[in-house]
């Protein structure tokens, strides 16, 4: 039997990828070819991140990370899971960063809309939005881009907001009934004490505790509905390269017809439940 030595190792398959139920859809596809483009603060370089292209909205310069934060969603979307380390949710996939957030993670509506309109002529297919707007004025022109999006075609995942348990309504634009809205899970299958709670959630995934790809080449571990977004991203684009075709309706179906109830929680919390790629795909892991 051959030596396994770290440059062959097989990538690690943390809890919240496993919980997913990610590996028993790999066994038919890890979403080869499927375009995604994360709308964040950009994506740094990682010896576990394959990135395709991308833009910065902000100022037209690079697209590279600042913050970190966009770097974390990316790899619990894509991470190739390199010698040994960390897999994520769909590691085949083309990763495109687009950086409309600033280095501390904040942003104009005006740089969001173009990122969301570079994704269209781009032929993006699927976006992940890990951030939010409680209230904004003029965040309608946010709603014209993501109709915009969703009629070309473009699957919207979005992250419900972290203002827990009393916030009584989700962000924007997870709120749009164009999205895919997300709340968090813990390692325990609860819902996150800090996801908010609303009308509008569709589905749930992890997001307490996840360990993912940081700036410098480093791994962090951070929580938020910001990191349950990429999973349903990477969830979707693994649906749109085993069934080519589907629309964005067709996706956010079969996502939520084959999730997960977790006990004690109604839909304003958990949408229709933890995300189960395995029952999607017939594949037990």
């Amino acid at each position: 039997m051959p030596l396994i030595t770290p440059a062959t190792a097989p990538a690690l398959i943390a809890w919240n990828v496993d919980r997913i139920k990610a590996p028993a859809a790999w066994k038919t596809t890890r979403g080869k070819s499927i375009k995604v483009a994360v709308i964040d603060t950009g994506i740094a370089k990682h010896s576990d991140l394959l990135i395709a292209g991308g833009v910065n909205t902000i100022n037209n310069g690079s697209y590279a990370d600042d913050n970190g934060h966009g770097t974390h969603v990316a790899g619990i979307l894509a991470s190739i899971g390199a010698s040994g380390k960390i897999a994520g949710t769909a590691p085949e996939v083309e990763l495109f960063a687009v950086k409309a957030l600033d280095r501390d993670g904040e942003g104009y509506l005006s740089d969001i809309v173009e990122g969301i309109d570079w994704c269209i002529q781009n032929k993006m297919q699927v976006i992940n939005m890990s951030f939010g707007l409680l209230s904004s004025e003029g965040s309608g022109i946010l709603r014209n881009a993501v109709k915009r999006a969703f009629k070309k075609g473009i699957i919207i995942v979005a992250s419900a907001g972290n203002s827990g348990s009393s916030s009584g309504k989700i962000d924007e634009p997870a709120s749009f009934p164009e999205t895919i809205s997300v709340a968090a899970s813990t390692r325990s299958d609860q819902i996150a004490g800090f996801s908010s709670r609303g009308k509008g959630i569709s589905i749930t995934a992890p997001g307490e505790n996840i360990s993912s790809t940081w700036l410098n080449g480093k791994y962090r571990t951070v929580s938020g509905t910001s990191m349950a977004s990429p999973h349903i991203a990477g969830g979707a684009a693994l649906l749109l390269a085993g069934k080519p075709g589907l629309s964005p309706a067709a996706v956010k179906s079969k996502l939520q017809q084959r999730a997960k109830t977790l006990n004690g929680y109604n839909i304003r919390s958990q949408g229709s439940g933890l995300l189960q790629l395995d029952r999607i795909f017939g594949n037990k892991s």
